[in-house]
């Protein structure tokens, strides 16, 4: 059963998610806080976060700062002021959905399917993937190239992911925007091309070929190469 990770100071608030989730077949966990909701993220990985604005102490814009130096998992925004700059804040700052108050259950329940859909696995472990000079273990976040260890940022870890779910095919770009941010809504031209970037240059070149294992398809977005690959155009 997958996971959802409550952090809002309200109690009502908590308890009428937990019940919306717990009636879509999904297990909840709750904070009161940021700092508190943090020690769970670590301890108890959850598959999905939802995580409230405006709370005392650390809050939501910078709990979901630190979500994101440590995990890739998705992060739903929970405000009372679901105005378009806190959207597009939110989406910056590494958000994948955004709900205003008051919500609706079943919109609630469906947006967080949603985001579990997103997730390679349904939120849960993938199988390794290896493409004969990348190795990708998805449930413990390891990547490594030629037998180094490579470390990555979220972002870079939720591309690389992408990609990998694909390897040898090439995935457009604007697929890659929804998975790497959750969709296009506040992300800037040419903030794809920058994470890719720099990707490429934290996996090194492939001595078999003597080029990235990242490769772009002229006007259509990019592929991960693997053993057997015709060359990319």
């Amino acid at each position: 059963m997958p996971t959802v990770l409550v952090i809002d100071d309200e109690d009502e608030v908590r308890l009428v998610v937990r019940r919306v989730l717990e009636r879509a077949d999904l297990g909840v966990i709750d904070a009161p806080g940021g700092r508190q909701g943090l020690r769970l993220l670590y301890q108890q990985r959850p598959d999905v976060v939802i995580l409230d604005v405006a709370m005392p102490g650390l809050d939501g814009w910078q709990t979901l700062e630190r979500v994101r130096e440590v995990s890739d998992v998705p992060v739903m925004m929970l405000s009372a002021h679901d105005d378009e700059l806190d959207r597009v804040r939110g989406l910056r700052l590494g958000a994948d959905d955004y709900i205003g108050k008051p919500f609706g259950p079943r919109e609630l329940a469906a947006r967080v399917h949603a985001l579990l859909r997103r997730v390679p696995g349904g939120g849960r472990t993938r199988e390794t993937v290896d493409t004969g000079y990348l190795r990708l273990v998805p449930a413990a976040r390891e990547v490594s190239c030629g037998g180094r260890r490579v470390d990555l940022t979220p972002l870079e870890f939720r591309l690389i992911t992408a990609l990998a779910a694909e390897a040898g095919v090439a995935v457009p770009a604007e697929r890659l925007v929804r998975a790497v941010w959750g969709g296009p809504e506040g992300v800037e031209d040419g903030q794809l091309s920058l994470v890719v970037s720099r990707l490429r240059k934290k996996l090194g070149t492939d001595p078999r070929t003597g080029e990235s294992p990242v490769e772009t398809v002229r006007g259509f977005g990019y592929r991960l190469h693997q053993d057997g690959d015709p060359d990319a155009s």
